[in-house]
């Protein structure tokens, strides 16, 4: 379904491969300040690496995201880190041209505003602080503690197998004992990208999304991902369009998870292609109707 074709120039748009894509990309270019632009964060606006920890934006992330942001109804980093660690690591704070800039955190269960600066959340869920303290028990007794890492999330538990011996088999061998875990304390488990992340049920990235573009009575709407967890995000998408939003699903690519690429309209070049896309936005709408 998705095409790998991505722009020729700086000044040009790929061609979206599906005519729903088509359509999304049409709607955003005639009306792009009734536009919501909706974005992961690792892998999609920043670079995948062993350590979530030292994640950082793509050097020309903001810049691209800054051009764009002033023409459009909104722009929204959608993750499952929290919302202020997202900021931190995206350098999004205190950016001229990305006032309205929202980052909806843990699933959309944060919400961090530019123009206020202030993150809003309500109460953690009671199991992850159960999980929390079982975790570390619990890898050891499976003999799945070495090359694993954990990674506290305030709201959720991760567990990345990313730096293990075999991180497919490692991966593979924590899904059920981490399930079991999960169920005892109220969780789910997400898989991701060589990660499984314990967190409460309720909330994904498709909730926040749908919520936040019918919140902001959007006209159009982009979401750019990479991974499983975005995969509610793109049926968002599809729901939108059944209700009569328009919507372009793009695919930050990635030859670790290939369904994805297999469900969106446009397939582009990891983070560079998303920042590529975005200067190619910015320069289409500039003198576009508001």
């Amino acid at each position: 379904m998705g095409s790998h074709t991505e722009p020729e120039s700086m000044d040009s748009l790929p061609t979206p491969a599906t005519a729903a894509g088509r359509d999304g990309l049409d709607a955003i270019l005639a009306r792009p300040g009734r536009a919501v632009l909706a974005f992961d964060f690792d892998g999609t606006l920043a670079p995948i690496v062993p350590d979530p920890d030292q994640a950082r934006a793509h050097p020309d992330t903001v810049p691209a995201l800054a051009a764009i942001a002033p023409r459009v109804a909104s722009v929204a980093v959608v993750t499952g880190r929290p919302a202020g660690v997202a900021v931190r690591h995206g350098g999004f704070a205190g950016v001229a041209g990305l006032e309205h800039l929202v980052v909806l955190g843990h699933y959309g269960a944060e919400r961090w505003n530019a123009r206020s600066g202030t993150v809003d959340a309500p109460a953690p869920h009671p199991g992850v602080a159960a999980v929390r303290a079982e975790l570390p028990g619990l890898l050891d007794r499976i003999g799945s503690w070495k090359g694993t890492w954990i990674e506290e999330k305030g709201r959720s538990v991760a567990v990345h197998t990313r730096r293990a011996d075999d991180p497919e088999a490692a991966f593979e061998a924590l899904r059920e004992p981490l399930a079991g875990l999960a169920t005892r304390h109220g969780l789910i488990v997400e898989p991701g990208r060589l990660v499984l992340e314990l967190r409460p049920p309720g909330m994904d990235k498709g909730v926040a999304l749908i919520e936040y573009v019918r919140e902001t009575g959007a006209g159009a709407v982009l979401y750019a991902g990479d991974d499983l967890g975005d995969l509610p995000a793109f049926a968002a998408v599809e729901e939108l369009r059944s209700d009569g939003v328009p919507g372009l699903l793009v695919c930050s690519g990635s030859e670790e998870v290939t369904e994805l690429a297999k469900r969106a309209d446009l397939v582009v070049d990891g983070p560079e292609g998303v920042v590529r896309l975005l200067k190619a936005l910015a320069r289409r709408v500039a003198g576009a109707p508001r």
